[in-house]
């Protein structure tokens, strides 16, 4: 079967919280960054949630998920290169994605005693969202969980960055990487967390030495790659590269950068509500527009407005409904 977009990234269930600045620094986060937890560090965390009776919403994500679900919704024939285990959390999964029509090679065959992985993820009065991951077996991600054919008959493979914080990831990464030589998929990849960047600089420069088509990432992100100390720094490196990057700058709008050209589109007008999932609608609305032919200014002017349906939206996702007004949008344009 051909597909549109296959990702590979974490399978991830979701559960997101309104909190305060106090919670955070109760617990030892830092405000708007990811870290890996274990699930004996996610108990007393839930624990004290629950004693709160702190507002919550779950749902299926990952953030090459909530990508593909935006694309599938589109109208984008989709398929995710992930983990998931034979328990609850994994069917529920399954499920997710199956409603919104994305194609998975289904449960994990190795590794039963590992749980589906699990993110709690906190937002703040000011929309801002702070992330804490428990990959479960995720993490151990093989070649036995990739459907190679699906990949290679893909126009596009898009990489999550989280996917350089385990060797096993990684390893399945370049895995894929090294089927599509001299293919024709096109291959994307989000920065995902500037923190990852830095951490895991050699890992991003090997999927780049590939040959990436596409970057998806915000400012923080793209000085990161980049290595510069500024903003406009980075721009200059960006537009002397081969690969196409897009930007988002949150309630500024969103820049992209090809063949040494920008193109900013400003930001829509809203309020903002949680900011969770933005990054992740941008990328998988960009997808959808670039592959229905759409031009560069066009599909960053949709994505801008997809994501700020999101941030006006207590969750990653939209509903069904939801997803049809923004696709809306663009059959207007």
């Amino acid at each position: 079967m051909k597909y549109d977009i296959s990702a590979l990234g974490n399978a991830l269930v979701d559960t997101q919280y309104m909190i305060s600045h106090e919670f955070l620094n109760e617990i030892g986060l830092e405000p708007d960054s990811m870290t890996l937890a274990t699930p004996e560090e996610h108990a007393p965390i839930i624990e004290k949630l629950e004693s709160m009776g702190a507002s919550s919403v779950s749902d299926c994500g990952g953030s090459a998920t909530n990508s593909l679900v935006a694309a599938s919704y589109f109208g984008s024939k989709c398929h995710h290169v992930c983990r998931v285990a034979d328990d609850e959390d994994g069917q529920k999964y399954l499920d997710s994605l199956q409603n919104a029509g994305v194609n998975h090679i289904g449960f994990s065959k190795e590794d039963s005693n590992m749980p589906t992985g699990k993110c709690l993820i906190f937002v703040t009065p000011d929309a801002k969202r702070t992330m804490s991951s428990m990959l479960g077996v995720s993490a151990y991600l093989g070649s036995k969980d990739i459907d190679y054919d699906a990949v290679v008959n893909s126009k596009i493979f898009y990489i999550e960055g989280y996917m350089v914080t385990s060797n096993e990831n990684f390893n399945a990464v370049t895995s894929v990487l090294n089927h599509l030589k001299n293919k024709n998929t096109l291959k994307a990849l989000s920065l995902s967390d500037a923190g990852i960047v830095n951490g895991f600089r050699d890992e991003f420069k090997k999927i780049e030495s590939y040959g990436i088509d596409m970057i998806f990432c915000n400012d923080d992100e793209a000085i990161a790659f980049a290595g510069t100390e500024t903003f406009d720094d980075a721009v200059s490196f960006y537009k002397e590269q081969a690969y196409m990057i897009a930007i988002t700058k949150g309630s500024e709008g969103s820049l992209i950068i090809k063949n040494g050209k920008e193109i900013f589109s400003p930001a829509e007008s809203i309020n903002p509500v949680d900011t969770n999932g933005a990054g992740d609608m941008f990328a998988g609305s960009f997808m959808y527009a670039y592959l229905n032919g759409f031009d560069l200014a066009s599909c960053a002017e949709f994505s801008n407005f997809a994501s700020s349906k999101i941030v006006e939206t207590f969750g990653p996702r939209l509903t069904p409904d939801g997803y049809r007004e923004v696709l809306n949008k663009l059959k207007k344009s």
